[in-house]
């Protein structure tokens, strides 16, 4: 039993306010990354106006979340963008936001060194534009790259470059660490989701059994390296990596959308997990009250996974990687380190693959989109 088995056994309960609160600020993006979770590209007109997202900020201050998670999108091309992450902080509201960079000029570097409470992510998917721009779009790696060394040069601090795992990134991890200490930046890695853009390219992207083997090694060896538990489902492999090791959807994290529908977690928008709307109640209505959420609280059964011994380890891994494979919530994982997963998978049939709620992709028309496997 993992030393840390009270306290998460607690948190699967949930808590009063989410440790981690995920806010995507906006849907509009100019680029078109391949394992976008939501999609994005054009602007939804239906977003939260500026007072409505201050408002928002003020009862997350009340609630006393430890932190937001502000994304998109691409949240800098919000024209409010410095307006509501100063009102955050000003607010005392703890913000890391995701950028792709290419809006992060020397100008806007000098600004956010400039503010407390903050942090900043950049997100790159390979250690060179080869690898990088296939999955994030022609002068990516470049605009990236650029970002980081305008807050190093802003004396910004530690900034972090967020990277999504792949099966083509994978071999340059070690590359990846250098790259951050070169910056004095710290270096968090993400697990691939097949949600959003990503239901139509996981299958070539996400990393194989024996890549997910060496990712866990690597990650044992560097418990400095931030993980932000995705990659929990590999903790049955043996010693738990740190963090709770659980799905915290509903329980301690959770994910509102650029139009103030609040989700159970960044990677499932999709209807079956949707539990409101800020805009109707708040968001301490929707946390403390919904059906979904209270229904994600109760203890669950291990499923498929009852008669493994590792399961105390991987708790069935996560949620949203076996909705948006076709997958029952209690089967394996699609990644299970044993294998349990690919089985599962080979064992559909004619499953119809959910699709994301809406694609907001600007080269896709904005239409709902089945696939049936089998």
């Amino acid at each position: 039993m993992p030393a840390n088995s009270s306290l998460r056994d607690r948190f699967e309960r949930g808590l009063a306010a989410p440790i981690c609160l995920t806010w995507e600020l906006t849907y509009a993006c100019n680029l078109a990354c391949t394992h976008c979770l939501s999609s994005s590209g054009r602007r939804d007109p239906r977003e939260l106006s500026t007072a409505e997202a201050k408002a928002l900020i003020d009862e997350i201050a009340a609630m006393q979340i430890f932190y937001v998670n502000v994304g998109g999108g691409e949240p800098m091309v919000r024209r409010d963008f410095f307006e509501l992450i100063e009102y955050a902080v000003s607010s005392r509201v703890g913000v890391k936001f995701s950028t792709n960079g290419t809006r992060l000029d020397a100008a806007a570097a000098r600004r956010l060194a400039a503010m407390d409470y903050l942090d900043v992510q950049v997100s790159l998917d390979g250690v060179d534009a080869t690898t990088n721009d296939a999955i994030r779009g022609d002068g990516s790696y470049a605009a990236a790259r650029r970002a980081m060394d305008h807050l190093a040069a802003a004396n910004f601090g530690p900034f972090k470059i967020s990277v999504v795992m792949t099966r083509h990134n994978v071999a340059q991890l070690d590359a990846f660490e250098a790259l951050a200490a070169s910056y004095g930046a710290q270096l968090r890695l993400t697990r691939l989701r097949p949600s959003g853009r990503g239901v139509d390219t996981w299958d070539e992207l996400h990393p194989t059994r024996q890549q997910n083997r060496d990712l866990y090694h690597w990650l044992v060896a560097r418990p400095d390296v931030l993980t932000g538990d995705s990659f929990f489902h590999l903790s049955a492999l043996g010693a738990p990596l740190d963090g709770l090791n659980l799905c915290g959807a509903g329980r301690v994290v959770c994910l509102i959308d650029p139009i103030g529908d609040v989700y159970a977690c960044p990677f499932v928008i999709h209807e079956q997990f949707l539990a409101g709307n800020v805009r109707d109640a708040g968001f301490g209505a929707v946390w403390r009250d919904s059906e979904l959420f209270t229904s994600l609280r109760a203890e669950g059964s291990a499923g498929a996974c009852a008669s493994c011994g590792s399961y105390d380890a991987c708790r069935g891994g996560c949620m949203a990687a076996k909705f948006f494979t076709g997958l029952e919530l209690s089967d394996p994982d699609p990644e299970c380190v044993f294998g349990h997963g690919e089985t599962a998978l080979a064992n559909r049939v004619a499953v119809t693959l959910p699709s994301p709620k809406e694609d907001h992709s600007r080269r896709v028309a904005l239409t709902l989109r089945s696939r049936v496997v089998g």
